[in-house]
């Protein structure tokens, strides 16, 4: 019987894909060699896909209260907002990519549609569902920057051809099929069509791809399309294909040949950086150069002015800082891959996960080898962000620094989950980012665990922590009435020192902090601070307290425009 692709099959598709990526994602997980094999592909997909759900869901949601309900445009350009914002890794972030290139296709106004939908039995129905996947195909290979064959790329390209031959396109060149004979088999046959054709450039992928036969697998990204897709056929004609286990390899695979551009012999880059972007096009031409010089595995997807950036990288600094000379990045995740990298990644003995304020620190925690979690202005992570870092962290011990006092109740309910799960959690009650760096610094993995914890706590409670903030209004503080505008000198979170000039006040902060005693000052500036304020700040420390070393540090875009720590 025909089935709509309309609104509410978009929905059915989305709850059904991850519905099909939570059964599946250990094993997809587990065959995860390429590009790096650390062993979350499955799982980065699981999310992509959850991001979209919500969003598709948040849709409906806003027309439960009326008569109306979403249209297909409504909800095929949520379902691709969603994926755009929580794509997650190399094969989410093309994904999101894929299902931005449906949207644009089934997103318009009448082209192929019925009462807001694509109806399988409608004369361009199959044609419409082909041109969808054609442009997605298209979409994702020309957001890579190298493009690889053997991988999800050649999955989605052959399940584009599969539908374009059978909605009459024998060209598969997104042409339309109308007048062609099978144009009238509708979306309900293109969609069976470009999933038969996915099993079988899945089952290929070994062949093209000299780690995955050398492994015996096919690719994890593929056969996470491949279930998407496999959850569109459902979808959309209510026929559920047989599952298909992830791991699988046929026998009669040709003989394995090298690629291009997949020499695993070495390691590879020590960090994977994701961001969102909002910037015009010019600013991601620019940015595509510069990461391209960087690392591998560039994959920059969206458009209209808001981009999932996902870059390898050896210096996680400088793809942040591309980022914010490109644009206003911002839910930035920086990734260690460990020495596994280039081989399947065994779980890790111990891992440091670290929230951050600004992306400078986020660079440097993560060369320091932490998982990083990005504080933004007014937007605190919640408990389910800091649960999956120390996922992502992936090792037996994990030891958690909130580097904020308001974050106490969040990181230790994210603990608990994650102790739930048979991950062993230590959490230090960290109060402010310079007690975060203080206790990387002192941090030894090979350590027993309970000495490493003890250490870092013992270094984060020896650090007095500071910051310069700006008053928002009028009020009454410990150290007298401030105006809206002036400068807070707050120490250990209570306002000590009220000024009007940012040196200045700094300067008085530093003197209350170091009458104490104090063997390090730790300096971090903000976006807009010039260097000049530290060259300033240096030589005031060094005037007046000679035993007394500075270090200073670039925050980036954060809450405040200076963070002081004295240890």
């Amino acid at each position: 019987m025909p089935q709509t692709l309309d609104a509410a099959a978009v929905r059915t598709w989305c709850s059904l894909a991850l519905d099909a990526l939570g059964r599946d994602r250990e094993e997809i997980d587990a065959i995860n060699v390429y590009p790096v094999a650390d062993g979350d592909t499955g799982t980065n997909l699981y999310l992509t896909v959850e991001s979209a759900v919500q969003a598709v869901e948040a849709v409906f949601d806003a027309h439960a209260t009326g008569t109306s309900v979403p249209d297909l445009p409504d909800a095929v350009r949520a379902m691709a907002h969603g994926a755009l914002i929580g794509a997650r890794g190399n094969s989410g972030t093309i994904l999101a990519q894929l299902l931005r290139g449906m949207a644009e296709v089934l997103g318009e106004e009448g082209a192929g549609t019925e009462a807001g939908g694509v109806t399988g039995a409608a004369e361009d129905g199959g044609d419409h569902l082909a041109r969808a996947l054609r442009r997605a195909a298209q979409l994702a290979r020309e957001a890579v920057a190298h493009p690889v064959e053997g991988t999800i790329l050649t999955v989605a390209a052959a399940a584009a051809d599969a539908a374009a031959r059978t909605a009459g396109d024998g060209a598969g060149d997104g042409a339309s099929g109308a007048g062609g004979d099978g144009a009238a088999y509708g979306s309900d046959a293109a969609v069976h069509a470009a999933y038969a054709g996915a099993r079988v450039a899945l089952d290929a992928t070994p062949g093209q791809l000299a780690v995955l036969g050398r492994a015996g697998v096919v690719d994890a990204g593929g056969r996470g399309l491949l279930a998407v897709l496999a959850a569109l056929v459902e979808a959309v004609t209510g026929d559920a294909p047989a599952r298909v286990a992830p791991g699988a390899r046929p026998h009669d695979l040709p003989a394995v040949v090298e690629s291009c551009d997949t020499d695993d012999s070495s390691p590879g880059p020590a960090f994977e950086v994701i961001y969102l972007l909002e910037t015009d096009e010019a600013g991601i031409d620019r940015l595509r150069r510069r990461l391209d010089a960087l690392g591998d595995s560039l994959v920059v997807v969206g458009g209209d002015g808001l981009w999932n950036v996902h870059v390898h990288v050896d210096d996680a600094g400088a793809a942040v800082e591309a980022g914010v000379e490109a644009g206003r990045p911002y839910r930035i995740r920086i990734t260690h891959f460990g020495a596994a990298a280039g081989h399947q990644r065994e779980r890790a003995q111990r891992a440091v996960v670290a929230v951050v304020p600004g992306e400078g620190l986020a660079g440097l925690c993560a060369e320091a080898g932490a998982t990083t979690v990005l504080a933004r202005p007014g937007e605190p992570p919640a408990s389910g962000e800091l649960v999956e870092a120390i996922r992502r962290a992936h090792a037996h011990e994990v030891v958690l620094l909130p580097n904020d006092a308001e974050l106490r109740h969040t990181a230790a309910a994210a603990a608990e989950q994650a102790r739930a799960e048979g991950i062993r959690v230590a959490l230090i009650p960290t109060r402010a980012a310079v007690q975060g760096i203080a206790a990387l610094a002192v941090h030894e993995p090979d350590r027993r665990f309970d000495e490493d914890v003890v250490a870092m706590t013992s270094a984060a409670g020896a650090t007095r922590y500071a910051e310069l903030a700006v008053a928002e209004r009028q009020s009454w503080t410990m150290a007298g009435i401030c105006q809206a505008g002036d400068l807070l000198g707050l120490i250990d979170g209570d306002v000590a020192v009220i000024g009007t000039e940012l040196a200045a006040t700094a300067e008085s902060v530093l003197d209350r902090m170091l009458s104490a005693g104090g063997e390090l000052v730790t300096l971090v500036l903000g976006e807009d601070v010039p260097d000049t304020l530290a060259d300033r700040l240096e030589r005031y420390v060094r005037d007046g307290h000679l035993a007394v070393d500075t270090v200073v540090y670039r925050g980036g875009r954060q809450s405040v425009p200076l963070l002081i720590g004295v240890e």
